[in-house]
């Protein structure tokens, strides 16, 4: 007996007919990244060139450039976790971001967005645990870094922080929140000279 399932949206789909939509999203997926990795990388070059004002575009592309999955389905799980951030439904969040997961292990951006929610909703350990992972798939990824370094303030790890805090204006000179939370680590006497 062949077994199908029910994909809301989309109505039955048979076994077989998931087998090719799962073999469709690799081979998007796989055909995607060579460009974006361009536009990030040319991104990444301008934010240690441009000043302050200019800085907060180009970072929003940059964003916008990690955010594209090259799938329609993909992005629509990305913006309906994020949707569900928004409205404070952490578990409907991490549902949606573990689905755009499954489809799409190797999207740095889906785990990205799951460790904000389950950040949210105080789950710091599967938080750093896809950080981490986020980070191995895009390590230029200076918001994830943040996240990092936002998680060892609250677990009390300030060397960890202020390093996370430090790389991420490394790569982002103008990043505001890491430079904030770099002076509250001094005031607190971590990284200061004796």
């Amino acid at each position: 007996m062949r077994r199908a399932c029910y994909i809301p949206n989309m109505g039955i789909i048979s076994h077989n007919s998931k087998r090719i939509v799962a073999a469709t999203l690799v081979v998007v997926m796989n055909s995607l990244p060579l460009g974006a990795q361009t536009a990030a990388a040319d991104l990444l070059g301008q934010l240690k060139q441009v000043d302050e004002s200019e800085a907060i575009k180009v970072e929003r592309a940059l964003e916008l450039e990690w955010s594209k999955s090259g799938s329609t389905a993909l992005d629509l799980l990305l913006r309906r976790g994020r949707d569900a951030m928004k409205e404070g439904e952490f578990p409907k969040a991490i549902e949606h971001f573990t689905a755009l997961i499954d489809h799409a292990p190797d999207f740095a951006e889906g785990y990205h967005a799951r460790a904000t929610a389950f950040y949210s909703a105080g789950r710091f350990g599967p938080s750093i645990a896809d950080l981490q992972r986020a980070l191995e798939l895009n390590p230029d990824n200076f918001n994830a870094i943040f996240g990092l370094g936002v998680i060892f303030v609250e677990i009390d790890d300030l060397q960890r922080a202020q390093s996370a805090f430090q790389s991420v204006l490394d790569l982002h000179p103008h990043h505001q929140d890491a430079t904030d939370a770099l002076k509250r680590l001094e005031r607190e006497g971590i990284g200061r000279a004796l």
